[in-house]
């Protein structure tokens, strides 16, 4: 067999690592190490959700339901959308390959800023696209110098806000002034994964219906507790999603996912819980690093980075402590670690195994 030519150069993508994995490699029981390492909800999944993963487990000799009818349609009503509006992927990531497929062949590019989400050119890499990176401002976006680097090749522009793995957040008139200056033949993907632990979000979705090259990506992986069942959603013109339809495999959200997120949508109280935790476990470590003299990057989503010197030493010495934070090495940043926040008992924890190694 002879493979694509584009894979032998690419990457694989690395996440953080599992509980299990570092227990058996160090010999440590799971139960006595935290993982603050993959932004994951720190208060679980949503009680709603576990309650509807229940009463759907005997049914799951079943197909799903490949048009998603039910999620689909409360989904929209929450938003203000129209069902032909959304659609849904196995996680968010989905949506990053359904946009690739799309619109992405040879000869083609795509636009992203330094330390943008690592997927994004590795979709393009798959198609054989090009990957035009902007360098960034403060760990963060420059969206006027990324529109100035589009060309008549680039389809697609990526925008993660608040940005993973930075924590960076382009404000609401540079963000409307993007929607507003970028060329028609571009598609706009907005990444808003940790859009809901914002105080003052930039609500993009009215803008969808005149927008066909915009769309808006979410996911029930970070507030909803939801990683582990793999659902993300795109908001986007209908057209432009019905295109979309055409590329997304049979029943690619399972039973369980769809029963769980249809749960989770309502639970407002586990929302709140986790917006509350995760703003008093940011102030936590904000204050906490500036009195040791760690420097950190400001975070709107719920993790932190923290410039530790040797950020790769770091990890692996947290690790021994039963501490798995994100070495942030594979992202240009060698001397940073991207913590999660987690519960308050977790914070205390990291920072004290931080402070062992100083």
């Amino acid at each position: 067999m002879q493979l694509n030519p584009q894979l032998s150069n690419l990457p694989v993508y690395q996440p953080g690592r599992p509980l299990e994995e570092v227990a058996r490699e160090l010999g440590l029981p799971v139960d006595d190490l935290i993982k603050l390492a993959s932004n994951e909800n720190p208060l679980g999944p949503s009680p709603k959700a576990i309650a509807a993963l229940r009463e759907t487990a005997a049914q799951v000799h079943r197909y799903p339901d490949g048009n998603v009818f039910y999620l689909r349609n409360r989904m929209a009503e929450k938003l203000g959308v129209e069902p032909s509006n959304l659609i849904f992927g196995n996680g968010s990531n989905e949506i990053i390959e359904f946009v690739a497929h799309a619109l992405l062949r040879p000869g083609t590019n795509i636009v992203v800023s330094q330390y943008c989400f690592a997927i994004y050119p590795i979709v393009a890499h798959l198609s054989a696209a090009d990957c035009i990176t902007v360098p960034a401002k403060n760990f963060g976006h420059d969206l006027p110098a990324m529109c100035e680097a589009i060309t008549e090749r680039t389809r697609i522009m990526f925008v993660a806000n608040p940005n993973n793995p930075t924590g960076t957040f382009a404000a609401e008139n540079q963000v409307l002034e993007l929607v507003n200056k970028i060329p028609e033949h571009v598609l706009l993907v907005m990444d808003e994964a940790y859009f809901e632990f914002l105080d003052q979000p930039t609500d993009l979705l009215p803008l969808i219906a005149n927008k066909p090259n915009l769309i808006v990506m979410r996911t029930f992986s970070k507030i909803h507790g939801l990683a582990g069942l793999r659902v993300g959603y795109g908001v986007g013109h209908p057209d432009f999603i019905a295109g979309l339809e055409k590329i997304r495999q049979p029943f690619n959200l399972n039973a369980m996912a769809q029963s769980a997120a249809l749960a989770a949508i309502d639970d407002e109280e586990h929302v709140q819980r986790t917006r509350k935790n995760n703003a008093a476990g940011l102030q936590f470590f904000e204050t906490a690093f500036s009195e040791i003299n760690i420097k950190t990057i400001p975070s709107h989503a719920n993790f932190i980075c923290a410039q530790v010197g040797d950020g790769r030493e770091t990890f692996m010495e947290l690790q021994k402590r039963g501490v798995i934070a994100r070495d942030m090495s594979s992202y240009q940043m060698p001397e940073w670690i991207r913590i999660t926040i987690g519960t308050p008992e977790q914070n205390e924890r990291c920072l004290a195994a931080l402070k062992d190694l100083r």
